[in-house]
């Protein structure tokens, strides 16, 4: 797998305790969106210390001239690591790969199901479609615990206003009187409700592995067929 040496060029503050981070984009790197990369960081120990290394999907759309990761700033020896990052410091990562990935043709439409930081690998779907104008139809259900843990949510909303065939359903597992999305978990009754009116839909779900797991086995026992099931479990995030 090829092997990209970046620079960081700069970070921003994305939701609460969330950060995407941009890097200089390698000349000759390509990849399709929904795809992820492996970001190695140096680690203290001396040039012999094997290097630290996450695997992350990746925010930015092929068009941009950065390539971006999102994530939640945990006490892990990674994160900080890469939340103590100044803008230049050298990094390498590896990739693309995944199979999570927008589809060439857009005859069918998606329902994109995201738990918290799992909504980054949309985010590069969306970002494309908007910007090329492409014929895919989305609808995506995003759910966080508060509003303040959405990362990207103004975004998305801009991204609604752009593009008339994304349909955002954002909502909060907390209550939240200031709110005016939906509020609760989001199980097979809410995937159906988002599926209204549509024929056929590719059904993609990334967030926790335990949401993934739970979410996709309930959908299949409510006659979802699992072909039409895509999903993606997000580790340390």
């Amino acid at each position: 797998m090829p092997t990209y040496d970046t620079r960081l060029i700069d970070r921003l503050t994305v939701a609460r305790d969330t950060a995407a981070f941009r890097f200089a984009k390698p000349e000759g790197f390509a990849f399709v969106p929904g795809q992820t990369i492996s970001l190695a960081l140096p680690q203290d120990g001396g040039a012999d210390a094997p290097p630290l290394k996450h695997t992350f999907s990746l925010v930015s759309a092929p068009h941009e001239d950065a390539v971006c990761v999102a994530t939640r700033l945990r006490d892990t020896p990674f994160k900080r690591v890469l939340a103590g990052l100044a803008p230049g410091a050298q990094a390498r990562f590896s990739g693309p790969y995944g199979k999570l990935t927008l589809p060439g043709e857009a005859g069918r439409p998606l329902v994109l199901v995201a738990g918290g930081i799992g909504v980054t690998p949309y985010m590069s779907m969306l970002r494309h479609a908007t910007h090329a104008g492409t014929p895919h139809q989305f609808t995506l259900l995003y759910s966080n615990r508060r509003a303040e843990d959405a990362a990207f949510l103004d975004e998305l909303r801009e991204l609604t206003r752009l593009n008339p065939r994304l349909r955002l359903l954002a909502t909060l597992t907390a209550p939240d009187e200031r709110w005016e999305g939906l509020h609760g978990r989001i199980d097979a009754a809410a995937v159906r409700r988002a599926m209204d009116g549509l024929s056929d839909p590719w059904i993609y779900i990334t967030g926790s592995p335990a949401m993934v797991e739970a979410l996709g086995g309930s959908l299949a026992q409510a006659g979802i067929p699992e072909a039409s099931i895509r999903s993606e479990g997000f580790y340390g995030y």
